[in-house]
């Protein structure tokens, strides 16, 4: 049985329909409006082995914020809904994913409790179009919805684009990994009995 959700999400600022499957095969169609969180999201999917389908609508004329972070939001929404009770799965993820030049580690833990420790510098304020800054809005919006801590660590790299796509993919690969079933534990992976 897939681990899967749907979440819809309508304000003043975005209107945003996002589909996930945890137990996927890396299939993604991404439609935000900001081609670079384009390009991220797929990377997120083909990496975790998720599948993921975004439609995002968002008040673009003014930024591209509201659409990052509330995709980033919905993301979290459906990360958490998928789990359920997360009866049976690793809970702990991590990943230190080479690109180029550039080396990131990724660690996540499915505990219930949301908190991002960013330790991401850009050495350039964009990305093309896209303000480098986003990054973390996405990831704060992320953890925050999924209820898990977060940690990102750059441990060296001089290109913004390649700090991005490691930031994505090891974050993928880590959730990856927390939200496997562990046949060693099939119960909940607390001793407080829930997370």
């Amino acid at each position: 049985m897939s681990r899967s959700a749907s979440i819809q999400r309508k304000t003043a600022e975005t209107d945003i329909q996002l589909e996930l499957n945890l137990d996927g095969s890396g299939s993604s169609t991404i439609d935000t409006g900001v081609g670079f969180l384009d390009h991220m999201l797929t990377l997120f999917a083909k990496h975790g082995v998720f599948d993921l389908t975004v439609k995002a609508v968002g008040d673009l004329h003014i930024d591209q914020h509201h659409t990052v972070e509330d995709t980033g939001i919905c993301l979290g929404q459906a990360v958490r809904q998928a789990l359920g009770d997360k009866q049976g799965i690793r809970r702990y993820g991590h990943f230190t994913l080479p690109m180029d030049e550039t080396l990131v580690t990724s660690a996540v833990d499915l505990s219930g409790r949301a908190y991002l420790v960013d330790r991401v510098e850009f050495p350039t304020s964009k990305i093309g179009e896209f303000d480098t800054q986003l990054v973390e809005e996405f990831w704060q919006a992320f953890a925050g919805n999924a209820l898990c801590n977060l940690h990102l660590v750059l441990h060296h790299g001089r290109n913004s684009h390649h700090i991005s796509e490691a930031v994505f993919k090891a974050t993928a690969r880590a959730l990856r990994m927390a939200v496997e079933h562990d046949p060693r534990s099939p119960g909940i992976p607390s001793t407080k009995g829930s997370l």
